[in-house]
C-alpha cells in the first residue's frame, strides 16, 4: 500500500475525545478506546498539507467560500454516486449533529413528532428531546444478521409525524438499504407529508461490493422531500474540522434553511474546514481505496477471532463503516453486567449497545479503525476474559 495504515499514532495530549472521555465514563484511563467513531489511522497528508500551506500565510481572517469548495462536492458525489447536483443546492454546516439539530429547529416546532430508527446513533435521540420534539420510536427488524426497515410500523404510526430522520448507511449494524426499502420510505414520507433528513456520514465508507445510493436520488418524491447531510470527516479521519454539508434540491426547503442559517451566521464556515474538504475530495480516491481495503481485512479478522475464540459473541458484518455492532445476547448478561465484563475484565472501552435505543440491549459497538495491532491486542484482551467466564 501507498499508505501505512499499520502505524500506531499516540495520541496523547491532543485532547481526543477517545482518551478524554474516558474518565468521565468509566472512571478510568487504562482502557483501549474503540468507542468513538473517528480513526486511529493518520489524517490523509494532502489535509494536513493543504492545511499546512494556508497556515504559512500570516493572516488567518474571514473566509469566504470560493467556487472550488464547492466544486470539490459537486465533483465528488458526481464521480462516486452519480448525483448531479449544483452549487447552488449546498450549504455548509459545522458538522452534522449540529446541522441535523439546526434543521430539526427549523422545519420543525416544539412538541412535533419526529421518527427514528432504533437501535440507531444516539444524539438522534437527544437532539430531539433536548429540542422539545415528542420521538416516535419505529424500531427496526433483525433478520438473518441483519436489520431491515419497520415499514408497516411507519404506516401504523405516521399520524403527525413531521420529521422522519434515516441513518443511510445505518449506525450501528452498518446497513447499506436496499433501492427497494428507501423507495417505499420515500412514498410512505411523500404521501403523508414527512419530511426526510437523510444523514450519510457514512456513505465513503460503503465497502465492496456493497454500492452506497443517496436517499435523493431514489425517486422524484425522495428528491423533493428530503435534506441530505454529507461530509468527509469519517471518511478521512478529520471529523474536528466539523465540515460538513447539506444538499437540498427542493427550492422551497432550501430557501427555508438558508435564511434560517443566515439568521445566526450558521453557515459562515471557516478556512480550514474549506481548506480541507477541497483537499480531501479532489485528492481522497487512492487514499479512501486502501484505507477501506484495511478496514475490510481488520473485519475478518475481528470476524474469524470472534468464531473460533469467543463464540458466544457474534459480529453482524457491516456493509459500511469501521464499526462493527457485536451480538452478546448469548453471553446470558445483563447489559450492566456486560458492560462491565468489557471493561473490568477485558480492560476495552466499547459503546453500550443501549445507548443506542432500547434494541441495543445485549449489543455492544466496537470501532475496528485502528492498526491491526491493536486491533489485535484487543482481541487477546477479550479472548482472555471470555475464557475465565466460559468454557467450551
Amino acid at each position: 500500500m501507498k499508505y501505512n495504515f499499520d502505524q500506531v499514532i499516540d495520541r496523547t495530549g491532543t485532547d481526543a475525545i477517545k482518551l478524554e472521555g474516558m474518565k468521565e465514563i468509566w472512571g478510568r484511563t487504562d482502557l483501549l478506546p474503540l468507542w468513538v467513531a473517528d480513526m486511529d489511522f493518520a489524517t490523509p497528508p494532502f489535509v494536513l498539507e493543504a492545511i499546512q500551506r494556508r497556515c504559512e500565510h500570516p493572516i488567518l481572517g474571514y473566509t469566504a467560500k470560493t467556487e472550488a469548495y464547492y466544486q470539490s462536492i459537486v465533483n465528488w458525489v458526481r464521480d462516486r454516486y452519480g448525483m448531479e447536483i449544483t452549487s447552488e443546492e449546498l450549504n455548509f454546516v459545522p458538522g452534522i449533529v449540529a446541522g441535523l439539530g439546526m434543521a430539526i429547529n427549523c422545519f420543525t416546532e416544539p412538541g412535533d413528532k419526529v421518527m427514528i430508527m432504533p437501535p440507531v446513533y444516539g444524539p438522534f435521540f437527544w437532539l430531539n428531546s433536548r429540542n422539545g420534539r415528542e420521538i416516535v420510536e419505529c424500531p427496526m427488524i433483525l433478520e438473518d444478521g441483519h436489520y431491515r426497515m419497520n415499514l408497516d410500523f411507519l404506516r401504523s404510526h405516521e399520524e403527525n409525524v413531521r420529521l422522519l430522520i434515516l441513518c443511510n448507511p445505518h449506525n450501528p449494524g452498518g446497513v447499506v438499504w436496499k433501492k427497494e426499502e428507501l423507495e417505499e420510505l420515500a412514498d410512505i414520507c411523500a404521501e403523508n407529508n414527512i419530511l426526510v433528513f437523510s444523514d450519510e456520514i457514512h456513505a465513503d465508507l460503503t465497502l465492496p461490493p456493497y454500492k452506497h445510493l443517496p436517499f435523493a436520488m431514489v425517486s422524484k418524491k425522495a428528491r423533493n422531500n428530503s435534506i441530505t447531510f454529507m461530509a468527509p470527516s469519517k471518511a478521512f479521519n478529520m471529523p474536528g474540522l466539523a465540515a460538513s454539508h447539506t444538499i437540498i434540491f427542493n427550492k422551497v426547503l432550501r430557501k427555508q434553511f438558508e435564511t434560517y442559517l443566515a439568521a445566526g451566521e450558521l453557515n459562515f464556515g471557516h478556512l480550514f474546514a474549506f481548506e480541507a474538504v477541497k483537499a480531501a475530495y479532489a485528492h481522497g480516491t487512492e487514499w479512501l481505496d486502501q484505507c477501506l481495503e484495511y478496514i475490510v481485512k481488520n473485519i475478518d479478522y475481528v470476524e474469524d477471532f470472534l468464531k473460533t475464540h469467543t463464540p458466544k459473541i457474534k459480529a453482524m458484518r457491516p456493509q459500511a463503516s469501521f464499526l462493527v455492532w457485536l451480538d452478546c445476547r448469548e453471553m446470558g448478561m445483563t447489559q450492566k453486567e456486560l458492560n462491565d465484563f468489557f471493561v473490568e475484565e477485558a480492560g476495552l472501552a466499547l459503546n453500550d449497545g443501549e445507548s443506542f435505543g432500547k434494541e441495543g440491549i445485549g449489543f455492544m459497538r466496537l470501532n475496528v479503525a485502528s492498526p491491526r495491532s491493536v486491533m489485535e491486542q484487543a482481541m487477546r484482551q477479550l479472548e482472555a476474559a471470555y475464557k475465565k467466564r466460559f468454557t467450551e
